[in-house]
Protein backbone atom coordinates (compact mmCIF):
# COMPACT_ATOMS: atom_id res chain seq x y z
CA UNK A 1 0.00 0.00 0.00
CA UNK A 2 0.96 3.73 -0.37
CA UNK A 3 1.44 4.42 -3.78
CA UNK A 4 3.47 7.44 -4.41
CA UNK A 5 7.60 7.73 -4.04
CA UNK A 6 6.46 11.20 -2.30
CA UNK A 7 4.99 10.97 1.01
CA UNK A 8 2.36 13.22 0.10
CA UNK A 9 -0.28 12.91 -3.02
CA UNK A 10 -0.85 16.54 -1.96
CA UNK A 11 -1.10 18.93 0.80
CA UNK A 12 -4.01 21.75 0.55
CA UNK A 13 -4.31 25.03 2.44
CA UNK A 14 -7.31 27.44 2.85
CA UNK A 15 -6.75 31.33 3.23
CA UNK A 16 -9.29 34.33 3.93
CA UNK A 17 -7.59 36.30 1.12
CA UNK A 18 -6.97 33.61 -1.47
CA UNK A 19 -5.27 36.27 -3.96
CA UNK A 20 -2.90 37.78 -1.36
CA UNK A 21 -1.80 33.83 -0.44
CA UNK A 22 -1.26 33.13 -3.99
CA UNK A 23 0.76 36.06 -4.85
CA UNK A 24 2.67 35.35 -1.69
CA UNK A 25 3.46 31.53 -2.76
CA UNK A 26 3.94 32.69 -6.44
CA UNK A 27 6.95 35.05 -5.25
CA UNK A 28 8.43 32.54 -2.90
CA UNK A 29 8.03 29.40 -4.58
CA UNK A 30 10.07 31.05 -8.16
CA UNK A 31 13.40 31.28 -6.20
CA UNK A 32 13.28 28.00 -5.92
CA UNK A 33 12.70 27.29 -9.03
CA UNK A 34 8.64 26.13 -8.99
CA UNK A 35 5.91 27.45 -11.10
CA UNK A 36 2.44 27.32 -10.74
CA UNK A 37 0.92 24.41 -12.77
CA UNK A 38 -2.70 25.69 -12.46
CA UNK A 39 -5.11 28.49 -11.02
CA UNK A 40 -9.21 29.19 -11.83
CA UNK A 41 -11.92 29.73 -9.61
CA UNK A 42 -11.76 26.50 -7.61
CA UNK A 43 -7.85 26.68 -6.37
CA UNK A 44 -4.29 27.19 -7.04
CA UNK A 45 -1.48 24.97 -7.09
CA UNK A 46 2.11 24.24 -7.63
CA UNK A 47 2.24 20.57 -8.18
CA UNK A 48 1.15 19.03 -5.09
CA UNK A 49 0.84 22.27 -2.98
CA UNK A 50 -2.85 23.51 -3.20
CA UNK A 51 -4.41 26.64 -2.07
CA UNK A 52 -8.04 27.42 -1.74
CA UNK A 53 -10.22 30.37 -0.66
CA UNK A 54 -11.30 29.68 2.93
CA UNK A 55 -15.00 30.12 3.73
CA UNK A 56 -17.37 29.74 6.40
CA UNK A 57 -17.64 25.30 5.89
CA UNK A 58 -14.20 25.57 5.07
CA UNK A 59 -12.17 27.53 7.35
CA UNK A 60 -8.34 29.10 6.54
CA UNK A 61 -5.41 27.07 7.60
CA UNK A 62 -3.49 28.48 10.45
CA UNK A 63 -0.13 27.27 12.30
CA UNK A 64 0.98 25.16 10.26
CA UNK A 65 4.80 24.63 8.56
CA UNK A 66 5.46 23.76 5.44
CA UNK A 67 9.03 23.15 4.15
CA UNK A 68 9.50 23.42 0.81
CA UNK A 69 12.82 21.55 -0.99
CA UNK A 70 14.99 24.32 -2.15
CA UNK A 71 17.89 22.62 -4.53
CA UNK A 72 20.95 24.41 -3.03
CA UNK A 73 21.63 26.95 -0.06
CA UNK A 74 22.21 30.23 -2.15
CA UNK A 75 18.05 29.24 -3.27
CA UNK A 76 17.21 29.25 0.64
CA UNK A 77 18.95 32.46 0.61
CA UNK A 78 16.98 33.97 -2.13
CA UNK A 79 13.76 32.48 -1.16
CA UNK A 80 14.00 34.63 2.67
CA UNK A 81 15.69 37.85 1.06
CA UNK A 82 12.89 37.98 -2.20
CA UNK A 83 10.25 37.41 0.62
CA UNK A 84 11.69 40.16 2.92
CA UNK A 85 11.95 42.46 -0.04
CA UNK A 86 8.22 41.82 -0.98
CA UNK A 87 7.15 42.99 2.72
CA UNK A 88 6.50 39.77 4.28
CA UNK A 89 7.42 39.01 7.92
CA UNK A 90 10.84 36.97 8.21
CA UNK A 91 10.45 33.77 10.58
CA UNK A 92 13.70 32.99 10.70
CA UNK A 93 17.06 33.72 8.97
CA UNK A 94 18.61 31.74 6.84
CA UNK A 95 21.34 29.26 8.04
CA UNK A 96 22.14 25.83 9.61
CA UNK A 97 19.78 24.46 11.88
CA UNK A 98 22.17 21.67 13.49
CA UNK A 99 19.66 20.42 15.79
CA UNK A 100 17.10 19.31 12.13
CA UNK A 101 20.23 17.24 10.39
CA UNK A 102 23.98 17.64 10.33
CA UNK A 103 23.76 19.37 6.62
CA UNK A 104 20.25 20.90 6.92
CA UNK A 105 19.76 24.79 6.19
CA UNK A 106 16.97 26.57 6.10
CA UNK A 107 15.32 29.70 6.18
CA UNK A 108 11.95 31.00 7.26
CA UNK A 109 8.61 33.47 6.17
CA UNK A 110 5.03 33.72 7.83
CA UNK A 111 2.60 33.67 5.04
CA UNK A 112 -0.65 36.58 4.64
CA UNK A 113 -2.27 33.73 7.38
CA UNK A 114 0.75 33.43 10.03
CA UNK A 115 1.62 29.71 8.69
CA UNK A 116 5.15 29.44 8.59
CA UNK A 117 7.05 28.66 5.32
CA UNK A 118 10.62 27.33 5.15
CA UNK A 119 12.42 27.32 2.32
CA UNK A 120 15.30 24.30 3.16
CA UNK A 121 18.12 22.33 2.22
CA UNK A 122 20.16 18.96 2.75
CA UNK A 123 21.87 15.85 1.50
CA UNK A 124 18.68 13.92 0.50
CA UNK A 125 16.88 17.27 -1.29
CA UNK A 126 17.60 15.95 -4.86
CA UNK A 127 15.00 12.74 -3.49
CA UNK A 128 12.58 15.13 -2.49
CA UNK A 129 9.51 16.37 -4.52
CA UNK A 130 8.43 20.02 -3.45
CA UNK A 131 7.33 19.79 0.03
CA UNK A 132 10.17 18.31 1.52
CA UNK A 133 8.21 18.00 5.02
CA UNK A 134 5.58 19.50 7.61
CA UNK A 135 4.89 20.17 11.06
CA UNK A 136 1.40 20.25 12.46
CA UNK A 137 0.96 21.16 16.23
CA UNK A 138 -1.46 18.70 18.14
CA UNK A 139 -3.46 18.86 21.66
CA UNK A 140 -1.79 15.75 22.37
CA UNK A 141 1.08 14.29 20.54
CA UNK A 142 0.48 10.80 21.88
CA UNK A 143 -2.99 10.73 20.47
CA UNK A 144 -1.80 12.39 17.50
CA UNK A 145 0.83 9.69 16.92
CA UNK A 146 -1.75 6.52 17.69
CA UNK A 147 -3.82 7.83 14.69
CA UNK A 148 -1.09 8.21 12.33
CA UNK A 149 0.46 4.84 13.45
CA UNK A 150 -3.06 3.09 12.67
CA UNK A 151 -2.87 5.10 8.96
CA UNK A 152 0.59 4.26 8.46
CA UNK A 153 0.18 0.89 6.95
CA UNK A 154 -2.77 2.10 4.51
CA UNK A 155 -0.64 5.63 3.35
CA UNK A 156 2.88 4.05 3.08
CA UNK A 157 4.58 5.94 6.03
CA UNK A 158 6.07 4.59 9.05
CA UNK A 159 7.46 6.14 12.38
CA UNK A 160 10.76 8.07 12.54
CA UNK A 161 11.81 9.85 15.39
CA UNK A 162 9.88 9.44 18.66
CA UNK A 163 9.71 11.82 21.45
CA UNK A 164 7.23 12.98 24.22
CA UNK A 165 6.92 16.04 22.23
CA UNK A 166 6.90 15.29 18.87
CA UNK A 167 6.63 12.31 16.14
CA UNK A 168 7.84 12.02 12.86
CA UNK A 169 6.23 10.01 9.97
CA UNK A 170 8.42 9.32 6.92
CA UNK A 171 7.71 8.11 3.80
CA UNK A 172 10.05 6.95 0.90
CA UNK A 173 10.64 11.32 0.25
CA UNK A 174 9.58 13.45 2.82
CA UNK A 175 7.62 13.39 6.63
CA UNK A 176 5.73 15.34 8.48
CA UNK A 177 5.85 15.64 12.34
CA UNK A 178 3.04 15.98 14.74
CA UNK A 179 4.59 18.16 17.81
CA UNK A 180 3.29 19.29 20.89
CA UNK A 181 1.87 23.33 20.69
CA UNK A 182 -0.95 25.49 20.23
CA UNK A 183 -2.66 23.26 17.65
CA UNK A 184 -2.61 24.03 14.02
CA UNK A 185 -6.15 24.49 12.01
CA UNK A 186 -7.62 22.97 9.28
CA UNK A 187 -4.53 21.46 7.71
CA UNK A 188 -5.47 19.11 4.93
CA UNK A 189 -2.85 15.79 3.44
CA UNK A 190 -3.47 13.21 0.74
CA UNK A 191 -1.79 10.64 0.39
CA UNK A 192 -1.91 8.24 -2.13
CA UNK A 193 -2.27 4.33 -2.70
CA UNK A 194 -2.58 1.38 -5.56
CA UNK A 195 -5.93 0.25 -5.18
CA UNK A 196 -9.65 1.26 -4.50
CA UNK A 197 -9.95 -1.57 -1.83
CA UNK A 198 -6.83 0.26 -0.16
CA UNK A 199 -9.21 3.31 0.59
CA UNK A 200 -12.15 1.31 1.39
CA UNK A 201 -10.00 -0.63 4.21
CA UNK A 202 -8.27 3.09 5.22
CA UNK A 203 -11.51 4.32 6.00
CA UNK A 204 -13.55 1.15 7.77
CA UNK A 205 -10.31 0.93 10.12
CA UNK A 206 -10.10 5.31 10.71
CA UNK A 207 -13.24 6.65 10.22
CA UNK A 208 -14.03 6.19 14.15
CA UNK A 209 -10.00 6.59 15.30
CA UNK A 210 -9.96 10.45 15.27
CA UNK A 211 -12.85 12.51 14.86
CA UNK A 212 -15.07 10.81 12.53
CA UNK A 213 -15.47 10.79 8.52
CA UNK A 214 -15.52 14.02 6.33
CA UNK A 215 -16.10 11.81 2.89
CA UNK A 216 -16.89 8.22 2.40
CA UNK A 217 -15.16 6.22 -0.09
CA UNK A 218 -16.12 7.78 -3.96
CA UNK A 219 -15.34 8.11 -7.16
CA UNK A 220 -13.78 11.76 -8.48
CA UNK A 221 -13.59 12.37 -11.90
CA UNK A 222 -10.98 15.76 -12.09
CA UNK A 223 -8.19 16.84 -13.74
CA UNK A 224 -5.99 14.08 -12.52
CA UNK A 225 -8.66 12.33 -14.51
CA UNK A 226 -10.24 8.79 -12.49
CA UNK A 227 -9.73 9.04 -8.60
CA UNK A 228 -11.43 7.07 -5.90
CA UNK A 229 -10.91 8.43 -2.22
CA UNK A 230 -12.09 9.00 1.32
CA UNK A 231 -11.55 11.41 4.07
CA UNK A 232 -11.32 11.13 7.45
CA UNK A 233 -10.43 13.89 10.53
CA UNK A 234 -7.48 13.34 12.79
CA UNK A 235 -7.78 14.01 16.70
CA UNK A 236 -7.35 17.58 15.96
CA UNK A 237 -10.13 17.83 13.44
CA UNK A 238 -7.40 18.19 10.12
CA UNK A 239 -8.57 16.43 7.14
CA UNK A 240 -6.58 13.15 5.92
CA UNK A 241 -7.24 11.75 2.71
CA UNK A 242 -6.31 8.56 1.00
CA UNK A 243 -6.85 8.02 -2.90
CA UNK A 244 -6.16 6.15 -5.51
CA UNK A 245 -6.00 7.63 -9.17
CA UNK A 246 -6.69 5.46 -11.84
CA UNK A 247 -8.95 2.85 -12.91
CA UNK A 248 -10.69 0.36 -10.11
Amino acid sequence: MGGNTRVFDRVMIRATDREAAEQFYGIVLRTLGVEQTSTDARDARWGEFVLRHADDRSPPTRGLHIGFTAPTRSRVDEFWRTGKAAGYRDDGAPGPRPQYGRDYYGGFLLDPEANSAEAVHHDLAGERGLIDHLWIRVADVEAAKRFYVAVAPHAGFRLGDDTPERAQFVGAAGSFSVVAGPPSEHVYMSFATDADEDVDAFHEAMASAGRGSVESPAERVGEQGRAYAAVVLDPDGNSIELVHHGAA
